[in-house]
Formats: C-alpha cells, sequence, structure tokens
C-alpha cells in the first residue's frame, strides 16, 4: 500500500510538471510574466513607480511561498513610451523570455500597438494603464482591465463639472492619438447628455512641451471650461502657460494627469486644478493604519514617497495574485480565465473601487472619482460617479 501511495504521488507529480511545461511561462516553481513601462521617455515618471509597486506586491507573495508553491518572476521592458520599440521588446518577451502573461504595460500608443501581438500569441493581456475600451471590447478570453474607461469617466465626470458650476463654452487640449481621441469621445458624449457640444478643440503631439498656441487658441474661443487630454509632464506646461497670460479658466485633467508629480513640479501655478482619480493618490497624512503600514514599508524599501501610481502598480499585480490563486496549482490560460471570470473584490485599505469580472464582462470598474489640488495636494472631492 505505501509504494503504491509514493507511485501515486510520482505520477501526479509528474502530470503536474507536465501540465505546467505545456503553459509557456509556468515551470514547477515558478510564473513569468512581463511588464512593459516607460522607464527612459516623457511618461517615465509614470512607468517607475508601476514597475517599482508591482514588484513589491510580487516580493511580498514570494516571501510567503508563492501562489500554491510557484514564485512570482517579472521581466520589465522600457518601451520609451515608443509603440514601435514597444513591439520589438513585446516580441522578445513572447519568443526568448517566453512569459505567460503580460500585466499593467503603460501607455495607450503602446498598448494599441503590442496588444494584438500578445493576444494572438495565446497570451493574457491584464490590466494595461491605458482605459481604451479596446482593452476588454470586444470581448476575448485573453483580455481583462481594472482601470475605468476614459469615455465613461471622462463622460461622468464633465457632467458633474458643468451641472455643478454652470459652464456655457467648454474647450478641450488633446494628445494627437488614441488616448486623446478616446477623452475627446467621453467629453462630447457627456456634453450631449446636456445639450452642450466643444466650443473648441485642440491637439498636440506625444512629447510636446510648447502650448502657447493651443492655449492661445482656447481663450480666444471664450472658453469658461478646458478639459485636458494630458500626462503629467503635459498637464504641467498646459496649466502653467495659461496661469503665465493671466487665464484662470478652470481645468480638469484624465486621471492620466492625476498624479503627485503634477503639483509637485507645477507648484502653485496648479493650485485649483480638477482631476479624476481611480485611484486614491497615498498620502501620510490621515492614512488608516494599513496604508500607513504600506507607506512606510514602501519607503522603506525604495527610500521613495510613493504615488498613486505605485498603489496602482501594487494593486494591478495583486489582482492578478487574486487570480492566479483562484486558478489552482494546475495553472493554464484556460484555468486562469476562468479564475477572473469568477473573481470580485471588495475596496482595500487604499480607498479603491470594488473589481467585479464576469465570463460577460472583463471590466473590473468603471467610475472614477472627482478632486481638486487644494494646499499643494490633491483631495477628493465627489465619490465614484455613476
Amino acid at each position: 500500500m505505501k509504494r503504491l501511495v509514493s507511485l501515486l504521488g510520482a505520477c501526479l507529480a509528474l502530470f503536474a510538471g507536465s501540465a505546467a511545461a505545456a503553459t509557456p511561462g509556468v515551470t514547477a516553481d515558478q510564473i513569468r510574466v512581463a511588464t512593459i513601462q516607460d522607464l527612459s521617455g516623457p511618461i517615465a515618471i509614470l512607468g517607475a513607480p508601476i514597475r517599482d509597486g508591482m514588484v513589491m506586491r510580487f516580493d511580498e507573495e514570494n516571501e510567503r511561498g508563492g501562489v500554491h508553491g510557484r514564485k512570482l518572476r517579472i521581466a520589465v521592458e522600457d518601451s520609451g513610451y515608443d509603440p514601435k520599440k514597444a513591439v520589438l521588446a513585446t516580441r522578445k518577451l513572447l519568443q526568448r523570455d517566453g512569459v505567460f502573461a503580460f500585466l499593467g504595460d503603460l501607455g495607450t500608443p503602446v498598448v494599441m500597438a503590442t496588444m494584438p501581438i500578445i493576444v494572438g500569441a495565446g497570451r493574457p493581456h491584464l490590466f494595461p494603464f491605458s482605459p481604451h475600451e479596446a482593452t476588454y471590447q470586444p470581448l476575448d478570453p485573453l483580455k481583462f482591465q481594472l482601470f475605468a474607461p476614459y469615455q465613461d469617466y471622462m463622460s461622468a465626470a464633465v457632467q458633474e463639472m458643468v451641472r455643478n458650476n454652470g459652464y456655457k463654452r467648454v474647450g478641450l487640449l488633446y494628445q494627437d492619438d488614441d488616448y486623446g481621441l478616446e477623452v475627446m469621445k467621453g467629453v462630447e458624449a457627456g456634453l450631449a447628455r446636456l445639450g452642450q457640444t466643444l466650443v473648441e478643440k485642440t491637439g498636440y503631439k506625444r512629447g510636446a512641451t510648447d502650448f502657447a498656441s493651443q492655449i492661445a487658441r482656447l481663450r480666444a474661443a471664450g472658453c469658461d471650461f478646458v478639459v485636458l487630454a494630458t500626462v503629467v509632464r503635459e498637464t504641467v506646461g498646459a496649466v502653467s502657460e495659461a496661469r503665465k497670460l493671466g487665464w484662470n479658466v478652470d481645468m480638469l485633467v484624465t486621471a492620466s494627469g492625476y498624479s503627485a508629480q503634477t503639483h509637485e513640479l507645477g507648484g502653485k501655478a496648479m493650485e485649483g486644478l480638477y482631476g479624476v482619480s481611480v485611484m486614491p493618490h497615498p498620502y501620510p497624512a490621515g492614512a488608516n493604519e494599513r496604508l500607513g503600514e504600506w507607506i512606510e514599508r514602501y519607503r522603506t524599501r525604495y527610500d521613495a514617497e510613493p504615488n498613486v501610481w505605485s498603489v496602482m502598480g501594487y494593486n494591478v499585480a495583486d489582482v492578478f495574485i487574486r487570480g492566479l490563486r483562484g486558478a489552482g496549482r494546475d495553472l493554464t490560460v484556460a484555468s486562469f480565465v476562468h479564475a477572473m471570470e469568477n473573481l470580485s473584490t471588495t475596496r482595500d485599505f487604499f480607498g479603491g473601487p470594488a473589481y467585479h469580472f464576469s465570463a460577460q464582462d472583463h471590466l473590473g470598474n468603471r467610475h472614477g472619482r472627482l478632486a481638486r489640488i487644494e494646499g499643494g495636494k490633491w483631495v477628493l472631492i465627489s465619490d465614484y460617479l455613476k
């Protein structure tokens, strides 16, 4: 009997090992995943903390023994916010590194260029930092998104701002790419529900540093409210240009500009700027006990203050780990997808939203909150807008 039990155990171990070997990126003792971040380009100030938050969460899980006995390994590639460079990195990660999934890739231009390659290779494309509709629609077993879509949250945010403040002449400054165009759709949809249209819209190319002509155009159109489809550095540049001219028009930036770096880089000129928050910034003052402990762990590890991008990086890694746990020891792409389609979370100590997935819906959250820079920090001024 002992010999039979031993033989059965050996067979089961061999079967598990064979199943793991058949799944790219999964071995008997590890799971390899990848992320493509901007670590050297115009949004590197976002990419570095995202990477750090993800690595921190993976290391915590590995210190507990990993997921079902497997340690998590993450390969990080730098895109420089360049879609062409990102495509090369994607092919390397698929062909040489053989990763199981791509997690939290940064930037809509990057994601739009690489997602078809990743999905075409049969790998899960998870929670990209690009809340573009294409990241979860049309429904695909391999595409999952955590972050509220630009169209949904910007439509709700614009309606809330116009109703509360009575704006009549809304303008838009947008990055001239997939990101900016998605925001534009949301803004236009929100205004249409209020019987309004954009009185002016003007674009800029990725990486621009001079916004004088765009701000002059919006001002000349008599805008009393300006929506910014910008990222951090460009947000600072645009708002600073307006304030330099003495134009104190109210401005609302997407979640791509909701960052501590915005007020840290822009200083007093950023006071009064509105933004959309999908996750709150982790300020130490007033933090709950668990958040305070997390902030201290992050500081000790990186000798730096965490920001909202650190939180979101940590968050995407945490939801991924929850999916892996639900998939069980016999991890395959199919078992992971099944686990994700049955995953629901509750609001955590960061104060972020609850996420819910199903076989019919791979978008975990649709809502954002309004915030405003007051006294040099972001202050939440609404709950999640429905």
